[in-house]
């Protein structure tokens, strides 16, 4: 805990050796909220002793051990910090209860610690919630996981896993580490990582993740992380580094807590000093001690931490990686979204969905000369081809045109594949049309100096897409699409999903220039994929990346990372970094007006030491209920109903 409160709000750091400090998990193991249960009966008995009458030193005795035990949760470490020349909020507290003490006020003071004990006990409640939660992904790791070492199989230590090692993953377990698999087909639970609650198909070359769950199939995984190393750790790594960037709220607070500590001691001291010249310097010197109980800010460096890491857990548990106190704050500020298009807006899996043909050829025949020249391409297109026609025959002196396309040889005639205008379309140019208007990529087939056909490859819009943009329109945010597909396909595609706005045939730095302009307008947010989308990713005031579970350069570049490929979930966050920003500024609004409000009253002498006492924890106990409402997952309403012919979006060609 920090001085007095804890107040940095910050995720206890993992040790060296991965060890885990045990969170209390309920209320009562909490140490501080012992220790105020403590001196809550102490105090409550030294009350009812004073009013039978009992002889003075019982209640007095039953009021020091109170003002004790409730001491011990601050003092300490405020003594600590003091020696290292730091003065805080605990600073305060612990001269206010020493002056107490010193004008006999010995059950205010035990009041002043009671409270301030469960305030503190509160805080590292809300703050181990939420620790709990980001930290429970590293539990999805099994106990044990089996290898095979020379052809038998071994049962080792998940931390004893290196790259290279050979997992067996049997039906029901889960994966110790991420890997890569070898041999075997199933289905995979992820729904602990990313929040997609329908299993995804894994077969052989497929990337797989620590704590996803087999499904029915036995798989052999060959392990690339150590589990130190591995997704879930970079995960709870990440997020415990980035607490220490502070959002916009938690810098108003800083800057108004640091300030106020000293202002308000040589206050005190002033209002002291002028009460040695009065008549009773006695009620001055009290009024002092009064002040500075009254104006302990801990209630405002409570509040936004408290908040921020609250929400941030519940983020984590909803699929999504927020980057810290910055990019929360940050993305409930958004007004305009940009969307990339492929592999976030759309699958990523261009397919073959027609093919057109000149007289005299068939589809087969057109398919055929066109997976010859693409059979040693990596393009997505070309994969596209090849799963058309997945047995191409040879082709010689394949080149690659920059821009156009590729030409060679097959069958012993020349061919080339590109795109239109390289090849002219002639018979086939209002076919190539409608294709494009379809939201197709359109290739055209040429053999023997003689167009032969046309390829139609779409990469389809994810199934959730239309929903998402719905939610997101529903929440008041402009939609705009940011990508370097031609302008037809473009607006097609946004024309189906409901985007408002299309920017087409853009290279990564026109779409960076592009955010830069729309952001000198209104806060905006970045949706891509973390790669080709770095720049763009850099430019918004948000950046958030789409599936970014192994996708190293998503989650550096990004402030937000989705961790699945669900695009509902991108509404989501939205809706809860809103929430949790309310949550934020209420929180600031009233402890400044504590603090405003209390000072006067505490300084002319209307509010006594235990009435500034008890108003000032209480309004601490508020906020920091408050702040763990950020905790909780809102469920969305089912989104609007799309509309069955959607507006056509407004293309921009840049």
């Amino acid at each position: 805990m920090s001085d007095a409160c804890g107040c940095g709000g910050e995720l206890r750091p993992t040790g060296q050796d991965g060890a885990e400090e045990r969170e209390p998990e309920r209320l009562w193991q909490v140490r501080e909220l012992r220790f105020a249960a403590a001196a809550g009966v102490c105090l409550l008995a030294g009350a009812l002793t004073a009013w039978a009458g009992t002889p003075p030193p019982v209640p007095l005795t039953l009021n020091a051990l109170a003002l004790a035990l409730g001491a011990w949760t601050f003092v300490p470490g405020t003594l600590r910090r003091l020696v290292k020349g730091k003065i805080g909020v605990g600073t305060l507290m612990t001269i206010a209860a020493v002056g107490a003490v010193i004008l006999g006020e010995v059950a205010e003071a035990a009041m002043l610690a009671f409270l301030y004990s469960i305030s503190e006990g509160l805080e590292e409640y809300a703050l181990a919630r939420t620790r709990r939660g980001l930290r429970a992904l590293l539990a999805l790791v099994p106990e044990t996981a089996t290898v095979l070492r020379d052809g038998a199989r071994v049962t080792v230590d998940p931390t004893g896993l290196r790259p290279g090692d050979l997992l067996l993953v049997r039906p029901g377990e889960r994966l110790a580490t991420d890997g890569v698999i070898r041999s075997g087909r199933t289905t995979l639970d992820i729904s602990a990582l990313t929040g997609e609650s329908v299993p995804v198909e894994a077969q052989p070359g497929q990337r797989v993740y620590a704590g996803s769950i087999n499904g029915t199939g036995v798989l052999e995984v060959e392990v690339t992380a150590t589990v130190a190393d591995n997704s879930l750790a970079k995960i709870v790594k990440i997020v415990e580094a980035e607490q220490a960037r502070k959002g916009t709220a938690q810098r108003l607070a800083d800057r108004i807590a640091r300030p106020l500590v000293p202002g308000i001691m040589i206050l005190a001291a002033a209002i002291a000093a002028a009460g040695a010249l009065a008549d009773d310097p006695v009620t001055w010197i009290e009024r002092s001690l009064v002040v500075l109980v009254a104006a302990s800010p801990c209630a405002l460096a409570i509040s936004v931490p408290v908040t921020v890491v609250a929400a941030i857990g519940a983020a984590s548990r909803m699929g999504v990686l927020v980057k810290g106190g910055a990019a929360l704050e940050a993305l409930g500020r958004i007004k305009i979204i940009a969307l990339d298009k492929t592999g976030t807006l759309t699958r990523n899996q261009p397919a073959v969905i027609e093919v057109a043909t000149t007289p005299g050829h068939t589809e087969q025949q057109v398919l055929a000369v066109a997976a010859a020249l693409e059979a040693r391409s990596e393009h997505p297109l070309a994969r596209a081809v090849l799963a058309a026609h997945p047995d191409p025959g040879p082709a010689a002196e394949v080149e690659a045109v920059t821009g156009a396309g590729l030409t060679g040889i097959v069958d012993g005639k020349p061919a080339r594949l590109g795109r239109s205008g390289w090849i002219d379309a002639g018979p086939l140019a209002g076919r190539v049309a409608a294709m494009r208007e379809a939201g197709a990529t359109v290739m055209l087939v040429e053999h023997a100096g003689q167009v032969i056909g046309a390829i139609a490859v779409r990469d389809d819009l994810r199934p959730e897409a239309a929903e998402a943009v719905a939610r997101l329109h529903a929440g008041g945010y402009e939609v705009a699409m940011l990508t370097g597909d031609n302008t037809a396909t473009a607006t097609a595609l946004a024309a189906q999903a409901g985007i408002d706005r299309v920017h087409a045939e853009l290279l990564p730095e026109d779409k960076s220039a592009i955010i830069a302009r729309l952001r000198a307008t209104r806060p905006i947010a970045m949706v891509g994929d973390g790669v080709n989308d770095a720049p763009a990713l850099a430019a918004a005031d948000v950046g958030i990346a789409m599936g970014a579970m192994g996708a190293d350069v998503a989650i550096e570049t990004a402030d937000v990372a989705l961790m699945g490929e669900d695009l509902r979930h991108l509404p989501h966050i939205m809706a809860h970094a809103c929430r949790s920003r309310a949550i934020m500024l209420q929180n600031v609004g009233l402890s400044l007006g504590l603090i405003t409000v209390l000072i006067p009253l505490a300084a002319v002498g209307v509010l006594g030491l235990a009435a500034v006492v008890a108003v000032h924890e209480l309004v601490e106990i508020v906020v920091i209920a408050n702040g763990i409402r950020a905790g909780r997952v809102k469920v969305l309403p089912p989104a609007p109903a799309a509309s069955p012919q959607p507006q056509a979006a407004q293309p921009v060609r840049t």
